[in-house]
């Protein structure tokens, strides 16, 4: 690899294990056996170095997810399954793969935490929030993401992806609390009212469901 690549390679790999908020630039140049002056030859700074880093690790959890699920397709998961049941195999591959990458969120809760102060970054979040949006239908419904249409995306997509961003605050906090598939399912099967009841998840107790009054 160039130095470029190095340098994005160091950063991420300081996300993974500084965080956000504690990765100097001396850290990365440590990390990648570059050095200063190639971090704003490449990349203009080391503010802009870490930006690209966090997308990018953000990209290789999505990449990630999709290489599980075309390696060993959810249980239970066919050509003629239901979103309700997609969603519920799929988002439970999406949770497993949240605590392998769980210092990348960590990191992109930081980042966010940052962005009223920091009009850069807050752009970054913007332009790759419809990109986000359609990676996500594409990953939960089984499609291709190019597949997504606009209103697919607006709607379907920002749902899915602020669950992500309640599940990576659930996280930061107590991972042991973070809802099932299951029970996202159940819950919007609720609130919603006229849906049937989901069936019990496997290995667990069979709940009275609650009333839709």
């Amino acid at each position: 690899m160039g130095h470029r690549e190095d340098l994005l390679a160091g950063a991420k790999r300081c996300l993974e294990e500084k965080g956000w908020s504690r990765t100097t630039a001396r850290d990365i140049v440590a990390a990648s056996g570059a050095n200063l002056a190639s971090i704003g030859y490449h990349y203009g700074s080391k503010d802009a170095l870490m930006r690209e880093a966090l997308f990018a690790s953000m990209g290789d959890w999505a990449d990630d997810v999709q290489r599980s699920l075309e390696a060993d397709a959810p249980a239970g998961e066919g050509p003629d399954t239901g979103l309700r049941e997609r969603f519920e195999a799929r988002w439970t591959r999406v949770l497993e793969l949240f605590d392998k990458h769980q210092a990348v969120w960590r990191s992109q809760l930081e980042a966010i935490l940052q962005v009223q102060h920091d009009p850069e970054l807050r752009a970054a979040f913007g332009r790759a929030q419809p990109e986000g949006r359609q990676g996500l239908v594409g990953l939960i419904h089984g499609i291709d993401e190019r597949d997504v249409d606009e209103e697919t995306s607006r709607v379907m997509g920002s749902f899915y992806m602020t669950l992500v961003s309640g599940m990576v605050v659930q996280m930061a906090i107590d991972p042991d609390l973070m809802p099932s598939a299951h029970d996202l399912v159940e819950a919007m099967r609720r609130i919603v009212g006229d849906a049937p009841a989901a069936p019990a998840a496997p290995d667990a107790p069979d709940t009275p469901a609650a009333s839709a009054d």
